[in-house]
């Protein structure tokens, strides 16, 4: 499994990269072996707000349906339309296919979520 060092990671295996005021919000490496084949992603609107905590989409596998939940609060600014056409590419490669784009509202909420290490020790 691979877990970049230049990502943030909340326990519900959603990573965040952050450049500068915005993030990029997808899924691990990890959820998306445990999703297995990805048919579907949901997402929501450019202009949204995500609230820490709240869903914002879903993700559909051959298994199951897999509510995103925010790790930060933001206002979506771009989604991945990619994840419409070839939503498979998250499997592909979860680090580079993100979800959204979001423009953070409060960067301290970054400090709550795990590094890449303390993200693979939590899942030991």
């Amino acid at each position: 499994m691979n877990y970049p060092s230049d990502l943030k990671y909340a326990k519900n295996h959603i990573w965040v990269k952050v450049e500068d005021d915005e993030a990029y919000i997808g899924i691990t490496d990890y959820a998306q072996e445990q999703l297995g084949e990805i048919l579907f992603v949901e997402m929501p609107e450019i202009g949204d707000e995500l609230s820490k905590g709240e869903e914002f989409g879903v993700v559909e596998s051959s298994k199951v349906a897999s509510d995103l939940v925010a790790p930060i609060t933001g206002e979506v600014v771009e989604i991945n339309e990619k994840l419409d056409d070839e939503p498979e590419y998250i499997n592909e490669n979860a680090y580079d296919a993100w979800i959204v784009k979001i423009k953070i509202a409060d960067k301290s909420e970054l400090d709550e979520l795990m590094d890449s290490s303390n993200y693979e020790t939590a899942l030991a």
